[in-house]
C-alpha cells in the first residue's frame, strides 16, 4: 500500500513545519466558525421566515429575528470563502501528496463546488432582500442551504478520501474521469453530521449575541435570546454525543494516538471547555435573563473555543490516520520534512499579515461608529 503514496517532494519547505501547522489550524478554525454560522444561521433564518409569513401572535418577532440573521448571511459567506483559502493552501503544502490525489479522484465533484458556491451565494442575497421586506423567501433559503450542505459533503468526502490510500488504485481503475465517489467509510457520516449539528449550535450562540444588539426591535431580541439559548444548549449536548461517535468510529491506531498525545488531550479539554461555556450561555438565555451582553460574550467565546478545540483534534485524527496508512514513506514523516527558511518571504508575509489585521480592525471600527438603524419587519 505504501507505494501508492507519491514520493516526498525534494524541494524543502520555505518555513518550519510548526509554523505551517500553526497557521493551518488557526485559519481553519476561523473558517469553521464562519461555516457553522452560515449553515446553522441559514437554516434557522429560513425556518423563522417560514413561521413568520404564516402569521400569528409572534409573526413580527419571528420575521424580524429571521431578517436579522438573513441580512448578515451574505457577509458571513464572504468570510467563509476568504478564510477557506489559507487553510487549504497550507494543507496542500503539508499533505499535498495525499490531498492532490484525492482531489483528482473526485475531480468532477471537486470542480462542482465552484458552481454550487455561486448558486448558493446568489440565493443568499435574494433571501436577505425578501426577509428584510417581510416577504416569504424560505424556499430559496432552503435551496441555498442544500447547496452549501452539498459543498460541505464534498469537502468532507475529499478530506476523508485523502486518508484512504488503500482505495485510491481501485477508484482510479474504475474511472479516471473523477466522477465516482469513494466506497463507504464509517467515519464520514458522523464527521459530516457533527459539522451540520455544530452549525445549529453555533447559530443558537449567534442569536444570543444578536439579542444584545439594541438596534433590533425589543420583541425580536427577546425571541432571539430565548430561542437561541434553547438551540445553543441542546446543540451543545448533541455535540457531546456526536463527538463521542466520531471518536468511536476511528481506527484503533487513531484512538490510541488521540488518547496518548498530550496535544490531542489539550485539544479535547479545550473542546469540552468551549461546550461548557456554550451550554452555560444557552441555559442562561433560555431560562434566565435574556438580552444580556455577558451572555452574548460568553456564547461567542464558547463557540470559538469549542470550534478551536475541535479543529485541533481533527488535525490530530488526520496525522494519526495518515501515519497508520504509510504516509511517512521513505522514513520521513511530516515533522521531519526538509526546510530551508526563506527569511525574505517570511518577513514579507508577516508584514502583509499585520497590515491586513490593521485594515480589518479599521473596517470593524468604521462599522461600529456607523449610525445605527432600527431593525424591524412590519407585519
Amino acid at each position: 500500500m505504501n507505494n501508492v503514496i507519491p514520493a516526498m517532494d525534494p524541494i524543502p519547505l520555505p518555513a518550519p513545519v510548526w509554523l505551517f501547522k500553526l497557521l493551518h489550524i488557526l485559519t481553519l478554525a476561523l473558517h469553521f466558525v464562519t461555516v457553522e454560522m452560515l449553515l446553522g444561521g441559514l437554516l434557522v433564518a429560513a425556518w423563522l421566515n417560514f413561521l413568520g409569513t404564516r402569521g400569528g401572535p409572534l409573526a413580527g418577532a419571528r420575521l424580524t429575528a429571521g431578517a436579522a440573521l438573513a441580512k448578515r448571511l451574505p457577509i458571513v459567506m464572504t468570510y467563509v470563502i476568504n478564510l477557506g483559502v489559507p487553510p487549504l493552501l497550507f494543507a496542500q503544502v503539508l499533505y499535498g501528496r495525499a490531498l492532490y490525489t484525492s482531489s483528482v479522484l473526485i475531480g468532477a465533484w471537486w470542480i462542482a463546488v465552484i458552481f454550487l458556491l455561486m448558486g448558493s451565494y446568489w440565493l443568499l442575497y435574494r433571501f436577505a432582500g425578501r426577509a428584510q421586506a417581510g416577504q416569504a423567501g424560505w424556499m430559496g433559503a432552503l435551496l441555498a442551504w442544500l447547496m452549501a450542505g452539498m459543498i460541505a459533503k464534498i469537502y468532507s468526502t475529499n478530506m476523508t478520501l485523502m486518508l484512504r490510500p488503500d482505495v485510491w488504485t481501485s477508484m482510479y481503475s474504475a474511472s479516471a474521469h473523477g466522477t465516482l465517489l469513494p466506497p463507504h467509510d464509517p467515519t464520514l457520516l458522523p464527521r459530516w453530521l457533527y459539522m451540520l449539528t455544530g452549525g445549529l449550535a453555533v447559530a443558537g450562540l449567534w442569536m444570543i449575541w444578536l439579542a444584545a444588539n439594541r438596534n433590533i426591535a425589543e420583541e425580536a431580541r427577546h425571541y432571539l435570546a430565548s430561542r437561541g439559548g434553547a438551540l445553543g444548549a441542546v446543540g451543545a449536548v448533541a455535540l457531546v454525543l456526536l463527538g463521542l461517535w466520531v471518536f468511536r468510529v476511528q481506527p484503533e491506531a487513531v484512538r490510541q494516538g488521540m488518547s496518548t498525545s498530550s496535544l490531542m488531550q489539550g485539544g479535547q479539554w479545550m473542546w469540552v471547555a468551549g461546550l461548557f461555556l456554550a451550554l452555560a450561555a444557552g441555559v442562561w438565555s433560555w431560562l434566565g435573563r435574556p438580552m444580556s451582553r455577558w451572555a452574548g460574550t460568553v456564547a461567542a467565546v464558547g463557540g470559538v473555543v469549542c470550534v478551536g478545540g475541535m479543529t485541533l483534534v481533527r488535525d490530530g485524527i488526520r496525522d494519526f490516520s495518515l501515519a497508520a496508512k504509510g504516509f511517512a514513506i521513505q522514513g520521513v514523516d511530516l515533522w521531519q520534512r526538509a526546510t530551508h527558511i526563506n527569511w525574505g518571504v517570511l518577513i514579507l508575509f508577516f508584514v502583509t499579515f499585520i497590515i491586513g489585521l490593521a485594515l480589518l480592525g479599521w473596517l470593524i471600527s468604521v462599522v461600529l461608529r456607523a449610525k445605527p438603524v432600527t431593525e424591524k419587519v412590519n407585519v
